[in-house]
């Protein structure tokens, strides 16, 4: 009994190690994953050998899998160039395996050590993640150990060795306990990691691994589609190709077992490298053989998953996913990719409410209210939520911030949405009640909401490249536009003092104006948002280098 709460123990540890590891590079790279998936996966060799490398170095096929999705959802890549990826990724999560093979002693130890003095002991925060990469990796070491003694006590027992050894003698036995215990772990990894334990042990032939590892393919494939089911269409896509991948895999190797774990027993004198190699040998070959098929397994999963055009009108959202939650980096960069969004459609709706105001239209003042209701206020709700969710995430400093200044944003560009609601109401109750304004005055609205619009739209365009100086030239316009703005208002009191106006016409112009001038205003706190934020990521980075040179 106690050897058995050893392994679970043992696991428990590898698990922990494994997700460790994984929040450490994440945080490490994660940031850059997406933009060096959107640069190379133009062509389809890029796209693997990117996989296979990207997977290796960060330990992490969910975060590459997370980050694909968020691309798809964007229309940024397509699930054919995620296959791509995903064939290499199969590549990549053969590194754990072969780098638990080894055995490195009592340096398991001194990396746990340096993790935790890191971690807890560096001045600089930014350090820290270099510790949970040393301490991850240290622990996936302590519980592999743990593992495999406690196999060696197991042994012992008639019951277990018995059991072990019908693995062996009737490998689809072990295919059934690799798929039974990875849908109970929900790892493939953590059940291959303990198979190559009990290499170290030597309590299990190759046969019985090879059937393990096979099995817990199988169980991933489970695990996957029941998570698929829940997912956006390109979601389902993406996760049901990676099952397709897999069982195909399975099959291929099924019926060849005993021949290819006889070939698998040539590649090395240990038992451990053999079940290491057994996995990467696999892994490598299903990829190769599938390349060639990346376009029929892609119209396959769209097969199985149709995009369902009522529900993408439905979702008012583009880029945001609840499955990113996993990977915080990419979750911001899919919520600020959202944020932009918002304030491309609050753009817009600005320049519809103006010119509906001033050339009496009526459809695109109805635009303008539509898309309120469809796309601003929906996005708005939905992206605060995502937000707000995410914040309670281990995030890093840089990345609290981050989610402060989109929350932020988001509350300013709710309100433009708003201003722009207002003016093309404005414009309805003119078109209604034939209000009529002095040329002058439509001269004015025509620059001051040309002025408006731009500059909003300037104040977008500086989040969305996080450009100081596109920043800097929004809070300079929006000085010029007060100057405009005053000037108007006082036009436009003199006009009413002369008769030249009606008055009807008065709260019409003048509440138009306020709002424009309100536009203006959250244009500048974007751009100032902009300016804070620039600037402290410099000054970070600048306090990492200096902690280096030191």
């Amino acid at each position: 009994m106690i050897g058995f709460v050893q392994i679970l123990g043992g696991l428990a540890l590898f698990l922990y190690g494994i997700r460790l590891l994984s929040s450490g590079m994440e945080k490490l790279t994660g940031e850059y994953i997406q933009k060096w998936l959107d640069r190379v996966t133009s062509g389809r060799m890029k796209s693997f050998f990117f996989g296979a490398v990207a997977t290796a170095l960060i330990q992490s096929s969910g975060l590459l899998m997370v980050t694909m999705i968020g691309l798809i959802n964007a229309n940024l890549m397509t699930v054919e160039q995620a296959i791509g990826v995903m064939l290499g990724q199969e590549i990549g999560t053969t590194f754990t395996a072969q780098i638990v093979a080894f055995e490195i002693g009592n340096f398991r130890l001194l990396l746990v050590i340096l993790g935790i003095l890191l971690i807890e002991f560096s001045p600089n925060r930014e350090w820290k993640k270099y510790g949970e990469i040393f301490m991850g990796l240290g622990i996936v070491f302590v519980g592999m150990s743990l593992m495999s003694n406690a196999l060696d006590d197991l042994i012992e027992i008639p019951r277990v060795a018995s059991g072990l050894l019908k693995m062996g003698e009737t490998p689809l036995v072990g295919v059934l306990a690799g798929l039974l215990f990875t849908s109970l772990t929900q790892s493939s990894t953590a059940v291959t990691s303990l198979t190559v334990a009990m290499g170290i042990s030597h309590c299990i032939t190759v046969e019985g691994a090879v059937g393990i590892i096979l099995g817990a393919n199988i169980g991933s494939c489970i695990t996957g589609f029941i998570a698929a089911v829940r997912l956006s269409p390109a979601s389902r896509q993406a996760s049901l190709a990676q099952i397709t991948i897999n069982v195909i895999g399975v099959l291929l190797f099924l019926p060849f077992i005993t021949p290819y774990s006889n070939f698998v027993k040539q590649t090395s004198a240990e038992l451990p490298r053999q079940i290491a190699n057994a996995h990467t040998i696999f892994n490598v070959t299903v990829s190769l053989a599938l390349f060639p098929f990346v376009k029929p397994i892609a119209n396959f999963a769209n097969w199985l998953a149709p995009n369902n055009q009522k529900e993408k009108e439905i979702k008012s959202t583009a880029y945001i996913d609840e499955k990113q939650y996993s990977v915080p980096s990419v979750a911001l960069n899919e919520a600020a990719r959202e944020l932009i969004r918002l304030g491309q459609i609050t753009a817009g709706m600005v320049q519809d409410g103006c010119r509906a105001l001033i050339d009496k239209d009526t459809s695109l003042a109805q635009r303008v209210l539509m898309h309120e209701n469809l796309y601003a206020d929906p996005i708005t709700r939905e992206l605060d939520n995502f937000v707000n969710t995410l914040m309670q995430a281990d995030l890093s400093i840089t990345q609290q911030k981050r989610c402060f200044q989109i929350k932020n944003l988001l509350t300013d560009m709710e309100r433009v949405g708003d201003m722009a609601e207002n003016i093309a109401q404005y414009a309805l109750e003119r078109i209604e009640k034939d209000i009529r304004f002095s040329p002058q005055a439509m001269h004015d609205l025509s620059t001051l909401s040309k002025n408006a619009h731009e500059n909003y739209l300037l104040a977008v365009r500086a989040f969305e490249k996080s450009d100081r100086n596109l920043a800097q030239q929004v809070c300079e316009q929006e000085k010029e536009f007060d100057q405009q703005y005053w000037k108007t208002r006082q036009g436009h009191i003199e006009r009413l003092k002369i008769g030249v106006c009606q008055p009807d016409a008065d709260v019409i112009f003048t509440e138009v104006l306020r709002n424009l001038e309100r536009i203006s205003d959250h244009a500048d706190n974007l751009g100032i948002s902009v300016i804070r934020y620039v600037t402290s990521e410099k000054t970070a980075k600048t306090g990492i280098s200096h902690s280096s040179e030191k």
